[in-house]
């Protein structure tokens, strides 16, 4: 006996031909049972040779010579009068490949998909196709679903902004159950009524999930993903560091402190003129604001300004143009971080904007001289520099410290967030309620909400309440999600898995193979 599953085969003997290991069979003496009528035979009708292509041996293909015997049914009725006997473990009606090699090239299809798999099986001396392995892995069963107490859903992209699916998952066992074509209610709600027992839905906070619950599984407790809820609160808190955006400069730096000698008529310079980007975003505004106070709609808005309905309904939602700039205007440039070297070696005589390109480039400079030549032009009139300005953090970093455990902070960090907050009572004020919304969900305190909310409804900034705002349409959910230890987790954890599986297949199979391999596929 070579393997297992030829334990229900005599072996007649064994030869290499032509690369290969041909293996002579047959099976063991014995009756076999008439698939249309279940009635076991012992009458031999004639013999016939099958041949199989089997697992292989040292890298080495295999293929069964199986000498099988066609049996003539007992049963007078039946109508089927002879049939060809199966080697359980071995053969299946019409096959050419052995069970044992179907299930290994049906296992390498699901986890490579065609191409890569058809490589692997080569090199494994299981020579095949890719379109064999596809249809393998089409033709495998699902599996039995049965009652599963927690779920949990997610969209994905099956082909990013027009077709969005969904994945439904087994939170106790992390093991996705189902994929649908589409992330609409009707689809989903279907599928729940089809798969009673439900008790806990673990979800995003979109509204279509949560129609579709409300619909299928009325019984079920909906737990709104604590990730969604924070990453929600992280975007309020942008936006509120952009509208105190100015209050995240610190003071200008003392010129006593300086050793530059200042001429005895100082020349007066004009300011700046403001950003391109941000004289645009003021016209914008104003006047998508004046035809909303004349009374205009979002729609009409856009085609008398040419602007794009979504860029419309942003002015018309914001009141002051200054949160805009909060993101229009804090865009740095490449040269900010080598300023204070440039006004140190300009100083000393060294006004040259070619050569102090090129010490900058040394330095990690990314940018051209003729950035560094406009910037030293209003120097060479007084030919000193001003003591340069402090950088302060962007945006992103100050959120960043408003938004992260205070003990990932190292001491720099602590130290300027220390002085934001000194010097705006404000985003003082949201720290405290970040702060304080951290610890109800990190300790599952989901009753301490209320409180929260009230509290940021009268002390907290815009972007705050509008956050509490949305708490409040999907109440009982964020409350389950703050408070019960369900989480989606295991759910964003399958769509990135499905993100690996579609690069894999390069955009080319049909949603009937990504759905097989996305359930069937062990992680």
């Amino acid at each position: 006996m070579l393997l297992p599953h030829l334990a229900a085969v005599v072996i007649d003997g064994i030869v290499r031909v032509a690369g290969a290991v041909e293996v002579w069979a047959r099976p063991r003496a014995g009756g076999a049972t008439c698939p249309e009528c279940g009635k076991r035979s012992q009458r031999v009708h004639s013999r016939y040779e099958r041949r199989l292509a089997d697992a292989a041996i040292g890298g080495q293909p295999v293929r069964i010579r199986l000498r099988v015997r066609r049996f003539r049914c007992a049963e007078t009725g039946c109508a089927r009068a002879t049939f060809a006997e199966q080697v359980d473990g071995l053969t299946t009606r019409y096959g050419r490949r052995s069970q044992l090699l179907d299930t290994m090239l049906a296992t390498i299809g699901l986890a490579l998909a065609g191409r890569a798999g058809a490589r692997l099986a080569d090199r494994l001396g299981l020579g095949t196709s890719r379109d064999t392995l596809l249809r393998l892995v089409r033709a495998l069963p699902d599996r039995a679903v049965g009652v599963v107490p927690a779920l949990g859903v997610d969209d994905f992209a099956l082909r990013r902004g027009h077709v969005y699916g969904t994945v439904i998952i087994d939170i106790d066992t992390h093991r996705p159950i189902e994929v649908l074509a589409d992330r609409t209610a009707d689809t989903l709600a279907d599928w729940l009524r089809e798969h009673p027992g439900v008790e806990v839905v673990c979800r995003d906070r979109a509204g279509a999930y949560a129609e579709a619950v409300r619909s299928g599984a009325p019984g079920a407790i909906q737990v709104a993903d604590r990730w969604h809820l924070w990453h929600n609160l992280a975007q309020a808190v942008e936006k509120t560091v952009a509208r105190r955006r100015v209050e995240l400069h610190g003071p200008p730096p003392d010129p006593s402190d300086t050793v530059i000698e200042v001429p005895p008529v100082p020349i007066a310079r004009p300011s700046p003129p403001e950003k391109p980007l941000t004289v645009r975003t003021r016209e914008r505004h104003a006047a998508v604001q004046e035809q909303l106070a004349a009374g205009a709609s979002i729609s009409a808005i856009g085609r008398a300004l040419s602007l794009n309905r979504r860029t419309v309904r942003r002015f018309a939602r914001t009141a002051d143009v200054e949160q805009l700039l909060g993101k229009a205007g804090s865009r740095g440039s490449l040269l900010d971080p080598f300023k204070p070297y440039l006004h140190e070696r300009f100083n000393a005589g060294h006004t040259d904007a070619a050569a102090l390109t090129e010490q900058i480039k040394a330095l990690g400079y990314r940018g051209s001289d003729k950035t560094v030549r406009r910037y030293l032009q209003p120097f060479r009139e007084t030919r000193t520099a001003p003591p340069a300005v402090p950088i302060p953090p962007t945006l992103r970093q100050v959120t960043g410290w408003l938004t992260r455990h205070p003990d990932s902070l190292d001491e720099d960090e602590r130290m300027q967030l220390t002085q934001i907050l000194a010097r705006s009572p404000e985003l003082a004020a949201t720290h405290r309620h970040v702060h304080d919304f951290a610890e109800i969900m990190t300790n599952r305190n989901g009753h301490r909400l209320p409180a929260w909310m009230r509290e940021v409804d009268q002390h907290g900034e815009p972007a705050l309440r509008s956050f509490v705002t949305g708490l409040r349409s999907d109440l009982d959910a964020v409350t389950n999600g703050l408070t019960l230890p369900y989480s989606s987790g295991p759910v964003e954890g399958a769509v990135n898995r499905i993100k690996m599986i579609k690069r894999q297949m390069f955009g080319r199979a049909n949603f009937d193979l990504l759905r097989k391999r996305v359930v069937l596929l062990d992680t």
